[in-house]
């Protein structure tokens, strides 16, 4: 069975081949046949197209667009043409998975595209107007290409979608969360991946085990785990809540965005700005959203001017007091906790915040081995014999998760080839 997934952003895109033999998944991820990265953010009309297989054979490609149509043209002639060449012809692709961020109240777990499930993603654009559009020009663009071909929607906030209604609900007014304003959550598909990986690797049963998945990239979010569910989660409505992030100010007392509306006279679109783009470690630091630069300055090697050190040095202090404050409160979710799983960019490349995190845990009796947090092995556990939570650190693998969707889906009949 092949399955390809697309795993598309604002401004890149992520498309992955995967072959799944027997009548069972495999206990790990499979390298994919073929893999592209597609990134508009670097010249405007410009798709910087990346494409490798799994037998080696690399391309690298610029091309004038911005079409998603096109660019989704232009990967799937190389799936069966040119150096890149994996299938024969595009039939023989059984089935198309797709990321979907947001899928509201109504939609719980993986679904069958079908238009019903089209118009609804459109909808909830208005929650997540960075991705749901671009989710949903994905499905269009393969409609285009491969016809009929089953298609499955896998959404980020699925995962989330059983917590309890104490975690789910604000304490607004009624009215306002029978009119959809809850806590939703997001990263589900990494929180859920991980989660399941954490067992195998621990060779226990994910229903035993009391866990929280530290999601931590650009974005950010914690996931509390119990019973194989997700009971409680940092991000809400939208993406923005919770920890602190590249960019985004995670939580905020809600009292400073009405000050700047009445006080300084900002607009829903300067706020948004503010919030999305211009705070986080960006915000803190001055320099850089990105966690890397933010370690850069601050080690001593760097001979960073004393000014931007101080100010680095803020932001990662800030990320670390909110990433430990959270995960306080996920533990008094679970009450108590078995496992701690780091994952994304910043959890599986940065052991200093992994060893920051863990400091504020030691209560706890969590305890790190300093020379396995340090390497760089992925899928492994990072704390000592001794330590009375087991800590791991894993490659998160969202593209592997939504493609076992798809061949569940077909394993449960729930999709016939060939039909809508």
């Amino acid at each position: 069975m092949k399955i390809l997934v697309l795993n598309a952003g604002s401004s890149t895109q992520k498309s992955c081949l995967y072959e799944i033999s027997g009548d069972t998944l495999p206990q790990q991820a499979p390298k994919p046949l073929w893999e592209a990265k597609v990134d508009w953010s670097h010249h405007q009309g410009k798709a910087e197209i990346e494409i490798t297989t799994a037998n080696g054979e690399s391309l690298q490609e610029e091309i004038s667009t911005d079409s998603r149509v096109e660019v989704t043209a232009y990967l799937l002639n190389t799936l069966n043409q040119g150096s890149t060449k994996v299938i024969n012809q595009l039939t023989e692709i059984d089935i198309v998975g797709h990321r979907v961020v947001h899928g509201g109240r109504e939609y719980r777990e993986s679904t069958v595209i079908t238009e019903d499930v089209k118009n609804a993603i459109a909808h909830l654009a208005n929650l997540a107007p960075e991705h749901n559009p671009a989710n949903l020009e994905g499905i269009i663009a393969i409609e285009k290409h491969l016809g009929n071909i089953p298609q499955v929607a896998v959404f980020d906030t699925a995962f989330h979608s059983n917590m309890p209604d104490a975690a789910a609900i604000y304490p607004i007014p009624y009215e306002l969360t029978e009119k959809g304003i809850r806590r939703y959550g997001f990263h589900g598909i990494s929180h859920e991946y991980c989660a399941n990986r954490a067992a195998q690797i621990l060779g226990q049963d994910l229903a035993a085990l009391r866990l929280i998945t530290c999601h931590l990239g650009n974005g950010c979010s914690l996931a509390a785990i119990k019973n194989g569910r997700s009971i409680d989660t940092t991000m809400g409505f939208t993406p923005l809540d919770g920890l602190m992030m590249g960019s985004r100010s995670g939580a905020v007392d809600p009292g400073i965005l009405i000050h700047l509306m009445q006080k300084e006279n900002y607009t829903p679109e300067n706020l948004n700005h503010v919030l999305n783009k211009a705070s986080g470690l960006r915000g803190i630091s001055g320099m850089s959203g990105d966690m890397r630069q933010i370690r850069h300055a601050i080690s001593p090697e760097s001979n960073t001017p004393t000014e931007i050190r101080d100010r680095a040095q803020l932001a990662l202090d800030i990320y670390i007091h909110r990433l430990k404050s959270y995960i306080g409160a996920m533990i008094a979710s679970l009450g108590g906790l078995d496992v701690l799983v780091f994952t994304a960019g910043v959890g599986e490349n940065a052991p200093e915040v992994r060893k920051l995190a863990c400091e504020g845990l030691s209560f706890l009796g969590v305890e790190l081995n300093q020379e396995k947090n340090n390497s760089s092995l992925m899928d492994t556990e990072i704390s000592t014999v001794n330590s009375t939570v087991r800590v791991l650190v894993i490659h998160t693998q969202e593209d592997w998760q939504i493609a076992c969707e798809c061949w569940q889906k077909i394993i449960k009949n729930q999709v016939k080839f060939g039909t809508d």
